[in-house]
């Protein structure tokens, strides 16, 4: 079973060999793996997607927890999320069926964005299987080239690990200021050392 875990941690160096290497060690083979900035100076947001049973999930959730830099870690598999994948595919294109791809790029609501006298390039956003359905088809033309981003999800609502990190970064800046609590709007305290 596909398990997404949303990784936020420190934006510093060695912290992706680290969580890397936690997968290697445990013997979990990585499906897909995103990475960027979050709306917080400082930190950065992984996707990790592995395939593995839910005694693996727990297991990978908690070794996660170990790891240096690790802010937080949220297994979003069960929880209602919006998930979403980028591909760019390069297809073979003759002046006979540059219009067709064209119109089938359409159908998936895909944006041909470079086109060549012998290929185009359609780039696609949705889920696994859009995807999926767009290469099916296009595989008649010849796909010449293909990559794709991993998922990247976020949960729906107000929930999540956004509001306890905006919560830790407004920790952090009362600990900067001398504070030493802050009463947050979730309810939660946080106390600077």
């Amino acid at each position: 079973m596909l398990n997404t875990f949303v990784v936020y941690v420190e934006n510093k160096p060695g912290v992706l060999n680290r969580v890397a290497s936690l997968f290697r060690r445990r013997n979990f083979n990585i499906e897909s793996l995103t990475v960027g900035h979050t709306e917080n100076t400082g930190i950065s947001r992984m996707t990790i997607v592995t395939d593995t049973d839910d005694a693996g999930a727990f297991r990978v959730e908690a070794n996660l927890y170990k790891l240096l830099n690790v802010i937080s870690v949220e297994n979003i598999t069960a929880a209602p999320s919006v998930c979403r994948e980028l591909a760019m595919i390069k297809v073979a294109a003759t002046a006979e069926s540059r219009t067709q791809l064209m119109q089938l790029a359409g159908v998936f609501r895909a944006r041909v964005v470079d086109v060549a006298p012998t290929a185009i390039v359609i780039e696609i956003t949705g889920t696994e299987d859009k995807i999926d359905g767009l290469l099916d088809v296009l595989r008649h033309y010849g796909i010449l080239e293909m990559v794709r981003t991993g998922r990247v999800a976020m949960s729906r609502g107000a929930n999540g690990n956004g509001a306890t990190l905006a919560a830790s970064a407004a920790a952090g800046a009362a600990a900067d200021s001398g504070s030493p609590l802050l009463d947050t709007d979730d309810g939660m305290i946080a106390f600077s050392v």
